[in-house]
């Protein structure tokens, strides 16, 4: 039985038993199609039951206290390349504890092409609850569950990875004379622990095990949330085959893969992290403690350019039948929901210096190593590396729109250098070796972080199923002021300690917890104990949480700040433009003709958006003011954050001759826009809503799911 869930109250179900098995690395095979608007491949996936992966914490631990002294001297990874052939040539064509596994008949849960879909009548589970804990259950055997939602699934197989030429250094027997289950999981489990100074290797292996003919096809079944899938005889998790390949499909309406067009119109498709993280896109383990590495082979016609995330500047390799093949690799573990790619035909933006070649390090730094041992598992860490330490500025490459290539060679390639060194000044080396920026799509969805819950964050079930609160609530992404008040908490923070004492500990906090999950009770815990007795001021975990992270409104100690906030310099400045803003607005029309115009200062960015919140304040504003405002400053050419406010300005005072400028705005800036279509419809002026609906229907198809059920909410 598979529950329905109302999604303006429930919970985001994660339902992998992460706790029995854990995947420890993917490998993707998958073609883009952008007629059908599906993403079509396999996934091989390489497991450690749960005994071996605490076994295995254990001795990390223990040998971490053991060099404690030494620094861990790894090599940082360098890009190479390797490409993993189209398998499907190589094969045939919360209480948890009640849930339990039920019989049942056979029923045909196959679509008309075969494969099988997270449909509800599909499941073979049944309980009161959603998430699953599933272990060892006598007759019944061990179930594995992995997050599935939207995917169509035809055909899952153990992959006979002892067929591997060369496979056998990975076992205790010279030959590979008698194969079987036991044997086919030492090698995996041999191949998933290799140090972290054999990365290559490693990942060779991975590509060559996941083009190994499959030797088995698995019972598997699907329901909303979860793919389970089990093996005869396989009672425990130790016993199930820890190495399996899954034959699966997209959907069009997938809410983890957004199909859309960009500001050139040319069509693109890019992963959404946010409504349900990727389990849309490929079967995987989504509770955050699922750290894990991946390669991916993605191909698409030529005119595509794939971006991935990955540690390598992958190019194209060009194929027989006139598309192109592009592979990324990741060796430091995260969770599934950090994988993300893009697809589109995009043009890469380069600067006047070569930017993909590194820049040089100061010789000042060239020695430099860092004392300790780093707390995440092994990974090839660049922390551990000399030559990282010092790189202020890593490789990027910028890639956008062909419409936006000169908006973007102007203002935005000369920004990242000194950002990126700015980055290392405060916080230290940078975790990756590279980085690639997109102009994302205009219907890009700009917020939406699941919501922690102080101790109850990361609570899982004894299979490590677990939830993300409020994780169906399509309005949670448009919900800005859990980013506001942490905005405003890490100023106060850094106000009250100081900010030499604040980046001081911002710099040995990411050195101690790189690589690793991390609540934010830890954060503050380990920054009040890093600030001297005199600075703390009598702050405290639980104060900080009740006054900022547990109460609704304006925290009680920003208040107190606000006022002496106004006081500064640019605050001043922009108090005194509101003045005269209102002086224009309340003389008489006849004599504004007559006077003298008013003298106004030029604003930043930010002091703009404070001087249209002030006028926002206002009851009425003429619109002769309003058209005067806007020449001003130029507030249609101005940044997204602008011209909101600009936008806001126009929706009240009904000002018709800019109505076109909120047209642009709905149309440009899709995900910011969702608040504009509210203040459109509670107007109730007919011109106005009829412009929100109009723009809506204009934009529907290419908005984001949560986006256009929220909007339509708003309108129908």
């Amino acid at each position: 039985m598979d529950l329905k869930l109302d999604p303006s109250r429930d919970d985001l179900p994660l339902m992998a038993n992460t706790s029995h098995m854990l995947v420890r690395h993917y490998v993707l095979d998958l073609d883009v199609d952008f007629e059908s608007h599906i993403i079509e491949g396999t996934i091989v996936l390489f497991f450690e039951d749960g005994k071996q992966v605490k076994k295995q914490t254990s001795s990390t631990k223990e040998t971490c206290q053991l060099e404690s002294s030494e620094a861990c001297k790894l090599r940082t990874p360098e890009p190479c390349h390797i490409p993993v052939t189209n398998v499907r040539t190589l094969s045939s064509k919360m209480g948890y504890n009640d849930f339990a596994i039920c019989d049942k008949g056979e029923k045909d849960t196959s679509d008309k092409d075969g494969n099988h879909d997270n449909l509800e009548q599909a499941s073979g589970l049944c309980s009161s609850q959603y998430c699953c804990d599933t272990g060892d259950h006598g007759r019944e055997g061990f179930l594995l569950v992995l997050d599935c939602c939207d995917l169509s699934v035809s055909k899952v197989e153990e992959v006979d990875v002892a067929a591997v030429p060369g496979i056998e250094k990975f076992t205790r027997s010279p030959k590979l004379s008698v194969i079987s289950e036991e044997l086919r999981n030492e090698v995996v489990g041999e191949l998933v622990t290799l140090p972290a100074d054999r990365w290559r290797e490693q990942l060779d292996y991975y590509a060559r095990c996941s083009q190994a003919p499959g030797c088995g096809e698995l019972f598997f079944d699907t329901d909303t949330w979860s793919l389970q899938i089990r093996k005869t005889g396989a009672l425990t998790a130790s016993e199930f085959p820890h190495a399996i390949r899954i034959w699966y499909k997209t959907k069009p309406e997938g809410r983890s893969v957004s199909w859309t067009s960009d500001q050139s119109g040319r069509p693109c498709v890019y992963t959404v992290g946010s409504p349900i993280n990727n389990r849309a896109l490929f079967p995987c383990q989504e509770p955050p403690v699922a750290m894990s590495t991946w390669q991916a082979t993605v191909r698409a016609a030529a005119s595509f350019v794939v971006l991935m995330s990955g540690e390598n500047s992958a190019k194209p390799a060009q194929l027989r039948e006139g598309g192109s093949s592009w592979h990324y690799y990741v060796t430091m573990p995260m969770p599934a929901s950090t994988f993300t790619i893009a697809v589109g035909c995009w043009t890469e933006i380069k600067s006047e210096m070569d930017l993909v070649t590194e820049w040089p390090f100061p010789s000042s730094e060239a020695n430099f190593r860092c004392a300790g041992v780093c707390g995440h598992t092994e990974y090839p860490c660049r922390f551990q590396d000399a030559s990282a330490t010092a790189q202020e500025v890593i490789p990027h490459r910028v890639f956008a729109p062909v419409c936006l290539r000169d908006v973007c060679q102007e203002t935005l390639v000369p920004l990242i250098p000194p950002c990126l060194s700015a980055a290392h000044s405060v916080l230290g080396t940078h975790p990756f070796s590279r980085l690639d920026i997109l102009i994302v799509p205009a219907n890009f969805p700009s917020l939406g972080m699941a919501r922690p819950s102080k101790e109850k964050t990361g609570q899982v079930s004894d299979s490590g199923a677990s939830v993300v609160k409020h994780g169906l609530n399509p309005e949670k992404i448009f919900m800005q002021v859990h980013y506001l008040k942490g905005y405003f908490l890490l100023r106060f923070l850094a106000k009250r300690l100081g900010n030499e004492t604040y980046f001081s500990f911002l710099r040995k906090f990411v050195h101690m917890f790189h690589g690793q999950l991390i609540l934010s009770q830890d954060f503050l815990q380990m920054l009040l104990e890093s600030t001297p007795e005199e600075k703390r001021l009598e702050l405290s975990v639980e104060n900080i949480f009740q006054d900022w992270l547990e109460s609704s409104g304006m925290p009680k100690p920003l208040q107190s700040e606000r006022q002496a906030e106004s006081e500064c310099g640019l605050a001043r400045q922009v108090s005194a433009e509101v003045t005269k803003w209102i002086r224009v607005n309340r003389r008489p029309r006849k004599r504004r003709r007559r006077q003298e115009n008013e003298v106004f200062e030029k604003l930043l960015p930010d002091q703009l958006v404070l001087l249209l919140e002030h006028l926002l304040e206002q009851k009425t504003l003429n619109p002769q003011t309003l058209q005067s405002l806007q020449k001003t400053y130029h507030l249609q050419e101005q940044d997204a954050e602008v011209r909101h406010r600009w936008c806001e300005l126009v929706v009240k005072h009904r000002h018709s001759r800019a109505y076109g400028h909120v047209e642009r705005f709905l149309q440009e800036d899709q995900a910011m826009g969702v608040y504009l279509y509210g203040e459109l419809m509670v107007s109730e002026d007919a011109r106005q809503q009829q412009l929100a609906r109009r723009c809506f229907e204009l934009a529907r198809a290419q908005m984001d799911g949560p986006s256009a059920e929220v909007v339509a909410q708003m309108l129908f």
